[in-house]
């Protein structure tokens, strides 16, 4: 059994990963001051404190073995018009975080990251070898840790391994995705098919895809909770191992719309809209690395089926609807 800290576990990613780490015998601390993670998403049987990840040097002691790092804003339009809260909270914090895992003599570091730090692709699928160019301060700030923790690696010996990742979706049980206010695509539909929103806007039908809207890579949060327990294991002394992870393959937004469709049986009435500024056509991962290095592969691909899991979740949460 080994001892970890989940910072922003109470968070959706982070819960599910401390309910695996929990499910297969470990010991988990979830470190999250509740500003968007939720006290309800603290798995049974972790330890909770309540705190920013500014606060780590009071949790952390000799008895860890690692910790898991979630612990970030992670609104990519609020990081355009507020981009001192995300320097501050993402850089400043992960900052104070990996110096307290140096006087603590915490040496291993498992790193929530984003393949939002590659920007608009040049190829794709996307692999670790891309440019990183992002075109928003969130993927910036991300893109700054992985420098920081680099730089952790090689001067102190630090052994760290960042994920990125696009979409993650789907639900583990009682933990699932509620982010307020909600921007991901399937909890929005969710909305339109329990009668919450009046219709889905499909930003733009006219890019170079099969049906004009664009395709994003989804991964199951299960899945991805897998990953992270794999990257424990991979982890070595004075590397810093970057992984994306993904499905390999996308789905369209259309596409998206009629599996939840097809999940809920419900007619979910949509609008097309003017096409945002910067949306890529395709954004998908390749996880060839972690196929290779982590043994990973997802085990949830299939569309109706992540999105089954997080319809089951949101009828949890809301009810039956109209």
């Amino acid at each position: 059994m080994n001892k970890y800290l989940v910072t922003g576990g109470a968070g959706y990613v982070g819960s599910v990963v401390a309910c695996h780490l929990l499910e297969v015998g470990h010991q988990v601390t979830v470190l999250d001051d509740l500003s968007t993670g939720f006290l309800g998403g603290v798995p049974a049987g972790a330890e909770f404190v309540r705190g920013r990840v500014q606060d780590a040097a009071e949790v952390l002691d000799g008895s860890y073995d690692a910790v898991l790092h979630f612990a970030a804003s992670s609104q990519v339009g609020e990081s355009v018009t507020d981009p001192e809260k995300y320097w501050r909270n993402n850089v400043a914090g992960s900052l104070e975080l990996v110096s307290a895992m140096r006087k603590a003599g915490v040496r291993k570091l498992v790193f929530s990251s984003t393949a939002a730090v590659y920007g608009e692709p040049e190829v794709v699928p996307i692999a670790e070898t891309a440019r990183t160019s992002p075109t928003n301060t969130y993927g910036a700030t991300k893109l700054a840790v992985d420098h920081l923790i680099a730089s952790e690696c090689a001067a102190h010996g630090l052994a760290a391994v960042s994920l990125r990742y696009f979409n993650v979706a789907g639900a583990y049980g009682s933990y699932g995705e509620r982010h307020e206010p909600e921007s991901h695509l399937i909890p929005l539909v969710f909305q339109a098919a329990l009668g919450h929103r009046p219709h889905i806007a499909v930003y733009g039908d006219d890019y170079p895809t099969p049906d004009g809207t664009c395709i994003r890579d989804y991964i199951h949060v299960a899945d991805l909770a897998e990953a992270h327990l794999a990257a424990l294991d991979a982890a070595r002394p004075g590397e810093h191992l970057i992984c994306n992870l993904g499905n390999g393959s996308g789905f369209s937004v259309r596409e998206v719309i009629e599996s939840v469709r097809r999940v809920t049986g419900r007619e979910i009435t949509v609008v097309t809209a003017e096409r945002r500024p910067g949306d890529p056509a395709v954004l998908v991962a390749s996880a060839q690395r972690a196929h290779e290095v982590l043994d990973w592969r997802p085990r949830r691909s299939q569309l109706d089926d992540i999105v089954a899991d997080a319809w089951a979740f949101a009828l949890d949460r809301h009810g039956a609807g109209s």
